[in-house]
């Protein structure tokens, strides 16, 4: 019998990640910290089935250490490494999969995204990029990530015709990209690794 829902998680090298925090953390915190961000996300996953979509072997590695299974995409590019992940879920009758950004700490969990039909949409809190879609699989969405991706990707629901709701929660709204996300709401709880400020 086939799953139902599977989640993706497409992580970069983690040297190479997070580069907007270099005024506040250096290099080797910034590692560190794409890797603890990344593993509280595929943790979120449960219990789905979760792949890492990467191209760097080390981040291969880890993803296989904490359980989730590699969706080998080298030079494709973010929308071309999450377009394939997609395909290669409904190759294996998954209907639905759910694509979650690697740096949103205070994930805790993914599977509510699934329960609509269509496609539903959750963005940053900004409302500019899209941290959390859940998209059918096998329907040709086109991925478009980047700077504005939640309204692209909201019209390509309308240009599919699917059924889509927006949801603004506001664990998985909060992204780290720049110094100032580094200041978590202390009233959502602090995860483990995530005290980073003076680091």
């Amino acid at each position: 019998m086939s799953t139902l829902t599977g989640v993706l998680v497409p992580v970069k090298s983690f040297a190479e990640a997070k580069v907007r925090l270099a005024p506040a953390l250096d290099e080797a915190t910034r590692a560190a910290l794409a890797r603890t961000m990344a593993g509280i996300v595929v943790a979120a996953a449960a219990p789905l089935p979760v792949a890492v979509v990467c191209d760097h072997p080390e981040v291969a590695d880890w993803a296989r250490s904490v359980g989730a299974e590699v969706f080998w995409r080298p030079e494709r590019g973010l929308n071309g490494a999450v377009a394939d992940g997609v395909e290669r879920y409904a190759a294996r009758g998954v209907e639905r999969v759910i694509v979650a950004h690697a740096d949103l700490p205070l994930a805790v969990d993914l599977a509510w995204v699934a329960e609509a039909e269509g496609v539903t949409l959750v963005p940053d809190r900004r409302e500019d990029g899209t941290n959390v879609i859940c998209v059918p699989a096998g329907v040709g969405f086109t991925f478009s990530y980047g700077a504005g991706s939640f309204r692209r990707h909201l019209d390509e629901a309308v240009r599919l015709g699917l059924p889509h709701r927006i949801v603004r929660e506001e664990r998985l709204g909060w992204d780290v990209d720049v110094p100032g996300d580094l200041d978590l709401p202390a009233e959502l709880g602090i995860p483990a690794g995530m005290a980073v400020r003076g680091s």
